[in-house]
């Protein structure tokens, strides 16, 4: 998608086409829901143009589900829709179903069991680790949890690096008057700073 209009173009006619499912059944967003909620805003056509540039092995009409999602989520929580993509980038580079050499699963790279209790706080369905493979209830949960450790700790460097080391580590090492890691939270924020600069 070269432009702003080719994206919007892009939308409109995949919009035609949203009703059939598309990711595994019963996943946690209602899919004619979302369809009703797209529209061909300039945010939902930038980061629909991003994925589709990163990531093409996404179907079009995963694209607009993806963008849709990531917008919605991400301005509920409070956070640039660029971020939560920065996230992913980092996380799997958009691969649906990778799984890390710890059991961290999805596009955003959740373990299971963290997964669990975020999804009952954020009243998402959880049918078992494969939940975690729905990249819409991914996405969901991986935004509820960032937000959670954005309270927790009042601050998103801090609170991405507590994404990626865990929370428990992270706030013994600030008790302990510790410094934090900071090669991850910076990795994220540099993509998301090119995400930003090419939206």
């Amino acid at each position: 998608m070269g432009s702003l209009v080719a994206t919007l173009r892009h939308l409109a006619a995949c919009f035609l086409v949203l009703s059939a499912p598309i990711f595994a059944p019963g996943h946690a967003l209602d899919e004619g829901g979302l369809a009703a909620s797209v529209h061909t805003s300039r945010q939902h056509a930038q980061v629909a143009a991003l994925i589709d540039a990163r990531y093409p092995w996404f179907s079009d009409r995963e694209v607009v589900l993806l963008a849709s999602v990531i917008v919605t989520e991400a301005t509920a929580a409070g956070f640039e829709p660029e971020l939560v993509a920065a996230v992913i980038d980092v996380e799997s580079s958009g691969r649906r179903f990778a799984v890390s050499k710890v059991g961290a699963m999805g596009l955003m790279q959740l373990l299971p069991n963290t997964a669990r209790s975020v999804a009952d706080r954020a009243g998402v369905a959880w049918e078992g680790p494969q939940t975690l493979f729905d990249p819409v209830a991914n996405i969901r949960l991986g935004v509820s949890y960032l937000q959670e450790l954005v309270d927790r700790f009042g601050n998103l460097e801090v609170a991405l690096t507590a994404y990626n080391w865990g929370p428990t580590r992270i706030a013994r090492r600030i008790r302990e008057g510790g410094d934090l890691p900071v090669g991850y939270s910076g990795r994220v924020l540099r993509v998301y700073a090119t995400l930003v600069g090419t939206a």
